[in-house]
């Protein structure tokens, strides 16, 4: 089963270095038109260039391919909106958005300005947040769309100093959760890529071995399951190093206590066996809890 873009139009953010620009070129690769978009500011979110999107183009113009440049932050909805238009008035619909634009400002949280939490989540989830909105209702129309979030393990499973990085990652994978159930109707599939890999963003925190073997290259076969026609929904694929993993947010099976004066003492006593993971669900939707939840109440009462 070969995995082909030809025909496809798609768009990646933050891809002028890294990650964003190996998702441009395999896209491009394998037949897509791609607008590549990219502020051209630092790790932290500062200055702004167009010449880091740019080159990419020229290299995918190079290889054959068809590409084009933007700059535009995606903390700007009219600017993002701009951005969708241009594909549009070029090519004519939008296939796929790669969702990979981010920023670090890394701090204990003691440490950290409220600033640099509230600028991370700018741009990594209203950023998502601005680039879906902009390509949702052309998907819809065209009854076609491909929407992968870049979540991380930072927001999944934690990392010190990543409190503000951890909470954007984390909501991505929330955002991913609804859109996937209500893009379903329509053929829009939004499933979340968690990368590990070797960027500007982690330069001087791995040794060099390490840091060739989380080459961004091995992330990418992930994002092209993701982007292409036969792709998953509602999944959160973890990539690096050549390995891939599917992450899930679980709900214990737990256990009916009531409500009483002691229920919480009960229910400290046994935590675990609330915690036991033992026929853990992965919820097919936010209501499977309180499915769960009633269901044992009920079948309390018929005891």
């Amino acid at each position: 089963m070969s995995i082909d873009f030809h025909g496809r139009v798609a768009i990646v953010t933050g891809a002028g270095g890294g990650l964003g620009k190996q998702h441009a070129l395999a896209l491009a690769k394998r037949g897509a038109k791609v607008l590549v978009n990219d502020l051209g500011g630092n790790v932290h979110g500062e200055g702004g260039s167009v010449s880091a999107a740019q080159a990419v183009v020229d290299e995918i113009i190079k290889a054959g391919g068809e590409a084009m440049a933007n700059g535009a932050s995606v903390t700007d909805y009219e600017a993002v909106q701009a951005m969708v238009k241009q594909a549009m008035d070029q090519w004519g619909r939008v296939d796929i958005l790669i969702n990979n634009a981010g920023i670090l400002r890394d701090k204990s949280f003691s440490k950290m300005e409220i600033s640099d939490f509230r600028w991370v989540m700018e741009v990594h989830v209203m950023g998502a947040v601005h680039c879906t909105k902009a390509v949702w209702p052309i998907m819809q129309a065209q009854s076609y769309g491909r929407i992968v979030m870049t979540t991380s393990s930072s927001g999944l499973y934690g990392n010190f100093g990543q409190a503000n990085y951890g909470a954007a990652k984390m909501a991505l994978a929330g955002m991913m959760q609804t859109l996937s159930i209500e893009g379903e109707k329509y053929n829009i599939r939004v499933n979340s890529l968690a990368p590990t890999a070797a960027t500007r963003m982690t330069e001087g925190l791995m040794p060099e071995a390490v840091l060739q073997a989380l080459e961004p290259q091995a992330v990418v076969p992930a994002m092209l399951v993701m982007a292409c026609e036969d792709a998953p929904n509602r999944t959160i694929m973890c990539a690096g190093a050549g390995s891939f993993e599917v992450a899930n947010i679980t709900l214990t099976q737990g256990l009916y206590l009531g409500v009483s004066d002691d229920t919480p003492e009960q229910l400290l006593a046994a935590m675990a066996q609330v915690k036991d993971r033992h026929g853990e669900l992965v919820p097919g939707s936010g209501s499977g809890q309180g499915s769960l939840e009633v269901g044992k109440a009920m079948a309390a009462l018929k005891a």
